[in-house]
């Protein structure tokens, strides 16, 4: 037997001896490795696509030319929808539900106010490069509707707002063939949908844009559907949201001469009644006036924006309804919106952090400790969220889809993923050779109004 300790392999030839020399090198190669990885990553920046937590917590990230990037999942690489509008002239009793039974309400008095956004959506969304003047090719439907405005100011009562929607309802083929899946609706006031008392029957799976998302105080149920609906954001004054100077300059936190303040009436609410008590105890500390609609203590557009703007922080209660205009205006008087309503539902968010532009306090908890808590916040910090909250409000503000940041940009892409390649409904139906009909078997083409709805 030999002495010599036997090699073995796979193969036939005997494999070399590891030697000092390839320690060495082998040593050389990995350092090397590590050094050109560390190279190439710091020269490449993450993909745009990628929302990354710790670069940027309350905005999608930016492409190079500015455009808000949507997070690809569920949402899709670019924008790519086709909206149909329907045309005030085209279905009976549209124009109703725009002006009044007597068309005697025009839309610009309607733009003004928190429910302006019925409006600015319906005038935007024409002017849109994503509207399509053929229905057959439409991915979505909006149905255009004033009827917040239109009732208080008289043009329509809530028993002809329902029956003229049911009306116009009943003279959209393609909303009985998806059964409204594909039809869109705004209802921009903290009523919701309820302002249409048959929704839950007629538009139950619509998509319904509003800012409203609970209003189980005074109905049963709410209108609001998180994985089918969209919060919008309140309408602000178009004087503070407009590109250059605006009705009112932030102030300095150095000159503001209050920690907090709210604005806005009482309405018999717990939350605002407990401020209002608040601020007669701590008078130096937070500001709350009873808002005047008329009389000489009104405030005007101009005061109103200079109140709000001279505390670092906002308060923003429930009033009727979880939603409060104060939140957004909030970001363009620069102070830090504190909201006060449990139940409140934001728009936008799977592109923000709001943990990162904003406090919510317990509604329950409104007292001295709460503003012992936004006072032990240094200044230094409250210049942090303000300055997060300036890049992102941009999505508040009723711009052009366009625009790199807009509500209207954002919202083209929340409807972009509610878009559906297959519509069908309890009364369509379909054949073997494709043809859709209805249960009559009468095909989608030959479908006359009035139809009947469920």
């Amino acid at each position: 037997m030999s002495p010599k300790p036997r090699i073995f392999s796979a193969h036939s030839h005997t494999a070399p001896l590891c030697t000092r020399t390839h320690q060495i090198a082998a040593l050389i190669l990995v350092t090397a490795t590590f050094f050109f990885t560390r190279l190439f990553d710091q020269s490449f920046p993450p993909s745009p696509c990628y929302l990354d937590r710790h670069l940027n917590l309350h905005v999608a990230k930016t492409n190079d030319a500015g455009h808000l990037l949507w997070p690809d999942r569920g949402y899709g690489s670019h924008l790519s929808l086709k909206i149909y509008v329907y045309d005030e002239n085209e279905i009976d009793g549209l124009k109703d539900l725009l002006y009044g039974r007597d068309g005697s309400i025009s839309s610009n008095a309607c733009l003004k106010g928190q429910w302006g956004s019925q409006v600015k959506i319906h005038r935007l969304l024409l002017e849109s490069r994503f509207r399509t003047r053929k229905k057959e090719e439409a991915d979505l439907f909006f149905v255009p509707a004033y009827v917040k405005c239109v009732r208080m100011l008289g043009g329509l009562n809530d028993k002809e707002i329902n029956q003229t929607y049911v009306k116009v309802l009943s003279q959209m083929p393609y909303f009985r063939r998806s059964g409204g899946r594909d039809h869109i609706f705004v209802f921009p006031s903290g009523a919701g949908a309820h302002l249409f008392r048959s929704w839950a029957t007629y538009i139950n799976r619509s998509i319904i844009l509003t800012p409203e998302g609970d209003r189980t105080d005074k109905k049963d149920s709410s209108a609001f559907n998180t994985w089918k609906d969209i919060i919008i954001p309140g309408n602000v004054d178009d004087g503070m949201t407009k590109t250059g100077a605006t009705v009112f300059q932030p102030l300095p936190l150095s000159k503001r001469k209050y920690l907090a303040n709210y604005l806005g009436r009482a309405q018999k609410k717990v939350g605002r009644l407990k401020l209002i008590e608040l601020a007669k105890q701590y008078p130096d500390k937070l500001e709350c006036p009873e808002l005047q609609f008329s009389g000489p203590n009104k405030l005007g557009r101009v005061e109103y924006f200079q109140h709000l703007g001279n505390s670092k922080f906002c308060l923003a209660p429930r009033g009727e309804s979880s939603w409060t205009l104060r939140f957004y205006e909030s970001f363009f008087v620069e102070c830090v919106p504190v909201i006060l309503s449990d139940q409140v539902e934001l728009p936008f968010q799977n592109v923000i952090d709001y943990t990162e532009i904003s406090i919510k306090w317990p509604s329950t908890s409104i007292g001295p400790e709460l503003l012992d808590y936004l006072a032990s916040i240094p200044d230094e910090v409250i210049e942090q969220i303000i300055g997060r909250g300036r890049q992102v409000r941009c999505l508040w503000v009723y711009a052009p889809d366009s625009e790199p940041c807009s509500t209207m940009r954002a919202l083209m892409w929340e409807l972009q993923r509610k878009v559906r390649q297959f519509h069908q409904s309890a009364e369509t139906f379909w054949l073997r050779n494709g043809s859709v009909v209805n249960r009559n078997l009468v095909e989608f083409a030959k479908w006359k109004p009035p139809m009947p709805l469920p």
